[in-house]
């Protein structure tokens, strides 16, 4: 699994907190973010719309073009998973599947996550028209989609 693990950081200091950036114009991803904001949370999750104002003045060293083509997740302390390894640390943080994130982790579970990643990247790229450059027909609304936690 590429990245650090998300309580071995940047030091021995656990991840407190986590930002998840999220496509806001993906129902999947917006599914999923409400999936989110309705578990248990061990690790606090801010959901906040990959691409948008807010994501860009929390994160201005961050690809922001990246983090609309794939789910980008951003620890307290600097730490940048992506892809297989942010969809592991979002069960992280939560009570529920902490476990499971663990198990995933493990050989018998790495094609597991990589095979889901896989299929919800497949359905994205169906259900969400790709951004052009410069294009303002991505742009997420001033202030973003975010929900409420």
């Amino acid at each position: 699994m590429p990245g650090p693990a998300p309580y071995a950081a940047a030091g021995p200091a656990p991840v407190r907190r986590l930002t998840v950036l999220y496509d806001a114009r993906c129902p999947l991803c917006v599914h999923l973010r409400g999936w989110l904001q309705r578990q248990r949370q061990l690790v606090p999750l801010d959901l906040v719309p990959a691409g948008s104002a807010e994501a860009v003045r929390q994160f201005p060293e961050l690809d922001h073009a990246a983090t609309l083509r794939e789910i980008t997740v951003v620890g307290d302390l600097g730490q940048v998973y992506r892809e297989t390894a942010a969809w592991i640390v979002c069960l992280w943080a939560l009570a529920e599947y902490r476990s499971r994130a663990h198990w995933l982790t493990t050989p018998a579970g790495r094609p597991f996550a990589r095979g889901t990643v896989l299929a919800a990247a497949r359905y994205r790229a169906m259900a969400v028209p790709p951004c052009a450059p410069g294009s303002t027909a991505c742009a997420t609304p001033p202030g973003g989609a975010r929900g409420p936690r």
